[in-house]
């Protein structure tokens, strides 16, 4: 992958026509002695499942890590929930498993599909040393990665809004600048992740430019309902895929995925979002819609009418990006915090073979770039596939390939050593 070079970087960013921010140049606009000033290895700007993860395994492996976020915590965030094999297999091998399931989130060894062409039941078998699956609330998840994380050693800070990224006089990344209720403050790092969202401010600040982009078709809705639920459910309907996520707190996630313009639709026929949702799950999969009683909601009706496809270059000079951040796909297939952990892993080992090894540094952070596009090629291709919504026998095609092309990734993420100095030191 070419490096772009520092005016590329800045192309999308708000001071494109100006010339890079350097370290002196961030304090002097600041006034001399307006920011505070704080030093690490590793500064990560994100503290959910990418940021959390990347710096629970970098802080384990000997690295001085500092976390930073704006949000405060306990903080919901839109979230796809469950966590495919893949996913669980890496809490299984960073050895947080178990405080998930502690944390009250429903061990899960049943998964149904129901279509037009039957019905579908498998109970979830034992592979790498995982047989049950999870979809635990995010507000609980990312506390538990937060506090694994801090307890090997990595600092984090909330309330931390980074604005920009500073460069040195040759372009590189050196840190970040940002405000907390204290007032401006400064990070200099020798690298910079960027595991900020699908919005991501380091994304924009070193410009990373999109390498894929698929078209964005789909929308995703869901809320959460007290009751009975003990299994994964997926019902599939006339351009809508449905299903049931058991969680915290003898709660489900109900959710409905459709085309964006039946969405959009739904909500200009029925300006409650509580309302639209009801009517796409009584439209979409009556039967499910049967099952689920409005007045067991036990929150408001959450998640994206538009859903962008993409990848971004993964990372250049002093940065590298993780997590929706780098890489985000249609939420029809459930797989972001699968794909974050996966991710989290590999930037991980190349970080720390960086930090050990600087001078293989280009090597090992384009190597976390391609290793990161091949493992997530197919899912990605399958998702996009899925969120047209083919008829209902290529449908479950699809989904038979994603399920084979996840236990094929899990085996491989298994198989893996976790993060070590050498990994790409020639």
């Amino acid at each position: 992958m070419t490096t772009a070079s520092p005016a590329a970087r800045r192309s999308n960013t708000t001071r494109s026509a100006r010339t890079p921010r350097t370290a002196h140049s961030a304090r002097s606009a600041r006034g001399a002695d307006a920011a505070r000033v704080l030093e690490a290895d590793v500064v990560v700007v994100g503290a959910r499942c990418a940021g959390a993860a990347t710096a629970l395994l970098l802080a384990r492996a000997g690295h001085d890590v500092l976390v930073v976020d704006r949000a405060s915590f306990p903080s919901d965030t839109i979230s796809t929930h469950v966590i495919a094999r893949s996913g669980m297999v890496a809490l299984h091998r960073w050895g947080v498993l178990e405080a998930v399931v502690a944390s009250g989130a429903p061990p899960i060894r049943r998964v149904e599909f129901t279509s037009a062409l039957g019905f579908l039941q498998r109970e979830v078998k034992d592979r790498h040393g995982v047989d049950f699956l999870l979809a635990p609330r995010r507000i609980v998840l990312d506390g538990v990665l937060q506090r694994a994380a801090r307890e090997a050693g990595a600092r984090i800070r909330t309330g931390v809004a980074v604005t920009d990224v500073v460069h040195d006089a040759q372009g590189r990344v050196v840190g970040v600048v940002g405000q907390d209720e204290g007032g401006p403050v400064e990070v200099r790092a020798r690298l910079v992740v960027g595991a900020d969202g699908l919005s991501s401010r380091v994304a924009r600040a070193v410009g990373a430019p999109l390498t894929i982009v698929r078209p964005a078709s789909g929308a995703a809705q869901y809320a959460y309902y007290d009751g009975d639920w003990t299994a994964i459910e997926h019902h599939l309907g006339t351009n809508a895929f449905a299903g049931v996520f058991p969680t915290h707190d003898g709660q489900a996630c109900i959710w409905v995925c459709t085309p964006e313009d039946a969405a959009r639709a739904s909500r200009r026929q029925r300006r409650d979002p509580a309302d639209a949702f009801d009517d796409l799950l009584a439209s979409a999969v009556p039967g499910l819609a049967a099952r689920v009683d409005p007045g067991a909601r036990r929150s408001p009706v959450r998640g994206m009418l538009r859903m962008p496809n993409h990848f971004r270059q993964a990372s250049g000079p002093g940065w590298a990006l993780v997590g929706d951040a780098g890489y985000h796909r249609d939420a029809v297939t459930g797989h972001g915090i699968s794909d974050a952990f996966r991710d989290a892993e590999l930037l991980a080992g190349a970080i720390d073979a960086a930090m050990s090894e600087p001078d293989c540094e280009t090597a090992a952070l384009a190597a976390y770039g391609q290793e990161r596009d091949r493992l997530a090629a197919e899912v990605f291709e399958i998702t996009c596939a899925l969120s047209t919504f083919p008829e209902q026998g290529r449908f479950l095609q699809l989904q038979k390939q994603l399920a084979v092309a996840i236990d094929v990734m899990a085996g491989e993420m298994a198989a893996r050593p976790l993060p070590r100095a050498s990994e790409f030191a020639a």
